[in-house]
């Protein structure tokens, strides 16, 4: 005598289908909740710091705060953010303005000039400044192409970033017979980091269709988010 398999209640379905529902409701709420959160959450808190330390050099009677408490009679129940980030602004543009000027130019000298003298000091303010010009430069000289290298061995690929091509003794000295170019490689999921590489041209693949900014979304990701395909499927 045999048995008919017995079929699982109509509700168990429901259960599961509406679980399933809430499951990728949840999910799809998250994808846009977490950047806008963590986007908001991230600007409170360098606006914090640059309060933190710009608003000690403020006397205190002109603290926000306290101007709203003494002109408006109202106390804000959280501390008002941003006042130090409005100072700094207008005394960074106020410093650049000096600093193009005759005066300011001479100013700048002499402070170089004595900061040369001390040993220690001048190595670390001439590696900030070098690192400040080059991120902070409005010359051309920035990453423009995003390139394929075998890293690190052959048959394995990584992503990385032209620089320029390499000059003087290092290129003079690399027994490679052409050309050399020198090739940022980051590291993820913060690109900040990652190793300075001078690769032959010959083997260096150079990317057309995804740019630097893809590639830097590429990397940032772990390889999760890739912006030129998206970019070609909604152009379809």
């Amino acid at each position: 005598m045999t048995t008919e398999p017995q079929q699982p209640p109509a509700h168990s379905h429901a259960r599961r289908s509406l679980l399933g529902a809430f499951r990728a409701n949840f999910l799809t709420g998250l994808v846009v909740v977490l950047p806008v959160g963590l986007t908001i959450w991230l600007i409170w808190k360098i606006v914090g710091w640059i309060d933190s330390w710009v608003l000690p050099f403020v006397p205190y009677a002109f603290h926000p705060d306290v101007m709203l408490d003494r002109y408006l009679g109202y106390q804000p129940p959280v501390s008002i953010r941003g006042f130090g980030v409005i100072i700094f602004l207008v005394f960074t543009i106020f410093v650049g303005w000096i600093a193009k000027g005759l005066i300011g130019r001479q100013m700048i000298g002499w402070g170089e000039g004595l900061v040369d003298r001390m040993p220690f000091v001048r190595s670390i303010y001439n590696g900030l400044k070098q690192i400040a010009e080059t991120v902070f430069s409005q010359s051309e000289s920035k990453f423009d192409t995003a390139c394929l290298i075998e890293y690190p061995r052959p048959g394995i690929w990584a992503v990385g970033f032209v620089s320029t091509a390499a000059k003087g003794e290092i290129a003079e000295k690399i027994p490679t017979g052409g050309e050399v170019l020198t090739v940022f490689l980051p590291t993820t999921p913060n690109p900040t980091s990652g190793f300075l590489l001078y690769v032959p041209r010959k083997d260096v693949i150079l990317l057309e269709k995804m740019g630097v900014e893809d590639a830097a979304k590429l990397i940032i990701s772990a390889g999760l988010v890739y912006p030129a395909e998206k970019a070609a499927i909604a152009a379809r």
